[in-house]
């Protein structure tokens, strides 16, 4: 066949057709091993291959696009997986052959490399979804923990320059349609039609190709941070402290004090240190999930409507303000959020650094037993997100604190921004 400058076939293939020789493996989700659930293949270069819709690393997946067409990668490169198997074994467990219990990824993600090669060998692109490496971070709140006494080094968990001892895991999205739809309470064909129509008709396939049930997405995926032995997560005998933290670039990154996610991801964090110095583990699962899902240039937006509103930013306008903006309060739905601990095999958790109903419930739907949650200490809440604390705790967010009236905000009420 007639190739490109970029070898690309000289003509489109669509995939809007099952292809007819039926050589492509079927996917059979919630089997009981990974032979039998089948390999999910994205491929890149032969979409007729491909028993998934969308691509590998969906949210980067356009740039390499851009890098195929520019000449910069080979169309038909499939990587060398030699040595990238997980540092640390990861189930499997009960959760992962029941199609109803984890339907936002691939619970053996992190093992189709080694499983399938054979399936590689043949030609047919088979990628892991999921990777787990080893890894310390180092943040300044945990060196201010150490010097106020709070945590002492241990020289395994936590050394004495502040570095933090974790086994961390990147998760791509994989949705399973008919186990999303059922998770939201949708037909599957009302389910297709939305991600087709309201996504530009990016995937024409949700529509055409109802024999193929997994969708990659572009979007964000999650990291994994495991404090302690992650194999261990699972047993009800060893403590879980757990932080769920949303991802929110301006303040976990840059320290912006309208909101509280980097006070509390830290707080979460320490919370996680002394629990797996005392025998236990912890976790940090971050989602990106910008801006409550709404993405950032709304939340930004929203920012502006919030200072500019009469009367400046105000608790009982906080949930007003974004739906005016958006159309909705909120799009992270946290009824998927539960499948990252279905993978993990949890059932339980002693410490969960979460004020949010909408986690909490979440995970309680799903089985998931909570038995304390931590409350962030309100010497941790900057100035200027008192606001957003105190709607929160008004509109049904985990409190021991009691709700301040309006006219106890007036630090913050009527800030505008040049404040």
């Amino acid at each position: 066949m007639k190739k490109n400058r970029t070898n690309n076939p000289s003509h489109i293939v669509l995939t809007s057709h099952p292809p007819k020789d039926g050589k492509v493996p079927k996917v059979k989700w919630g089997a009981g091993t990974l032979a039998e659930r089948g390999p999910l293949i994205a491929s890149m270069a032969d979409h007729e291959a491909s028993n998934v819709i969308g691509a590998y690393a969906g949210a980067y997946s356009l740039y390499r696009a851009v890098a195929v067409a520019t000449g910069a990668l080979d169309p038909l490169h499939v990587p060398d997986l030699t040595n990238t198997a997980p540092v640390e074994l990861i189930g499997p467990y009960p959760q992962w052959t029941d199609p109803d219990k984890i339907v936002s990824l691939d619970p053996w993600g992190h093992m189709a490399g080694a499983e399938f090669e054979g399936f590689r060998k043949q030609g047919l692109d088979v990628r892991p979804t999921i990777a787990v490496t080893k890894a310390h971070i180092n943040m300044p709140e945990i060196k201010d923990a150490i010097a106020a006494g709070r945590l002492k080094p241990d020289g395994k968990v936590l050394k004495e320059n502040g570095d933090v001892r974790v086994t961390k895991a990147a998760i791509d999205p994989v949705w399973y349609l008919p186990g999303i739809a059922h998770r939201f309470g949708l037909k599957e064909t009302d389910l297709r039609r939305a991600l087709f129509e309201h996504s530009g008709g990016m995937f024409p396939e949700l529509i055409t190709r109802p024999d193929l049930k997994v969708f990659l997405p572009p979007i964000g995926g999650h990291t994994v941070y495991f404090i302690g032995n992650p194999a261990q997560m699972h047993d009800e005998n060893v403590k879980l402290a757990c932080r769920v933290h949303d991802e929110c670039n301006g303040s976990d990154v840059f320290g912006s004090d309208i909101c509280t996610c980097r006070p509390y991801l830290c707080h979460g964090l320490e919370i996680c240190i002394e629990m797996a110095q005392q025998g236990g583990n912890g976790l940090i699962v971050y989602n990106r999930k910008e801006g409550r899902a709404l993405g950032e240039v709304t939340k930004f937006l929203v920012y502006n409507a919030r200072k500019r509103q009469e009367g400046g930013d105000r608790a009982d306008k906080y949930f007003e303000r974004t739906e005016c903006v958006a159309g909705v309060q909120d799009m992270r739905f946290q009824e998927l959020m539960p499948d990252i601990f279905q993978w993990l095999g949890i059932t339980k958790i002693d410490r969960f650094a979460s004020m949010s109903d909408m986690k909490y419930n979440a995970l309680a739907k799903a089985g998931i037993k909570v038995l304390e949650r931590i409350e962030i200490p309100p010497e941790l809440i900057p100035a200027d997100a008192t606001v957003e604390m105190e709607a929160k705790k008004a509109a049904g967010y985990f409190a021991e604190t009691e709700v301040k009236g309006q006219e106890d905000l007036e630090h913050v009420k009527g800030r505008t921004l040049e404040d």
